[in-house]
């Protein structure tokens, strides 16, 4: 069984990957573990600063079981201070932009750590975790009666975009704020989002989207 601690930007990144993911990966023999960022003494979760980052992985890295370290860290929210930040600003697509920041993250934490290469599978979710839900909006609106009232719009916002993945990431137009400004009842991140994750499956959301796609087979691929 391999060992894969995953740290998580919050609550409901924590439950998607404990719920949805880390179920696919167990017969596998890869085990999955997600953890809260320490933002404090008494604070897990929450904004996520490169620094903040940096302690956790050395942390993890360090243990004596000496567990893979991975990431589900969402774009939309990535602190300017990340390595790479304003050269992946300059790449044409999202995906280049998105495979800079994770191949300059890994170079920099392998390097701090000293840990061996294949021990830090880095993952940066475009935009955010909710995009993923837009790969079927018909089982999201499943999670709430009320809400196939709204599922005509969510695809038209879900068929703009050339997938959930691309669906526009800034504050006014991000994947949770159309949830939150579309449904009713209003959406709630910690409550809706793992159990909408679950209706949906992730071997639709791996179909759906490229980028997620590939951290699942880096994933699967350990226990080779």
């Amino acid at each position: 069984m391999v060992r894969v601690v995953v740290l998580a930007e919050g609550q409901t990144e924590e439950q998607f990957i404990k719920r949805v993911v880390a179920p696919t990966l167990y017969p596998l023999g890869v085990y999955l573990e997600p953890r809260l960022m320490n933002t404090s003494q008494t604070a897990k979760g929450g904004a996520i600063h490169f620094d903040r980052l940096k302690f956790n992985a050395k942390n993890t890295l360090k243990m004596s079981s000496s567990p893979v370290l991975s990431t589900f860290l969402d774009l939309a929210a990535l602190d300017t201070d990340f390595p790479a930040y304003a050269d992946a600003l300059r790449k044409a697509t999202l995906y280049e932009r998105v495979s800079c920041l994770e191949e300059a993250l890994h170079e920099v934490i392998t390097h701090e750590t000293g840990c061996q290469p294949e021990r830090f599978i880095p993952h940066i979710q475009p935009f955010e975790f909710e995009g993923l839900l837009f790969s079927d909006v018909h089982a999201l609106c499943e999670t709430e009666y009320e809400w196939h009232a709204s599922q005509k719009k969510l695809d038209e916002i879900r068929h703009s975009f050339d997938s959930p993945e691309h669906i526009n990431g800034n504050y006014a137009t991000k994947p949770s704020k159309r949830l939150e400004e579309t449904l009713i009842p209003k959406y709630r991140k910690t409550r809706h989002g793992p159990l909408a994750a679950e209706r949906i499956t992730i071997s639709v959301m791996e179909a759906e989207c490229a980028h997620f796609r590939a951290w699942i087979n880096n994933l699967k691929n350990l226990s080779l």
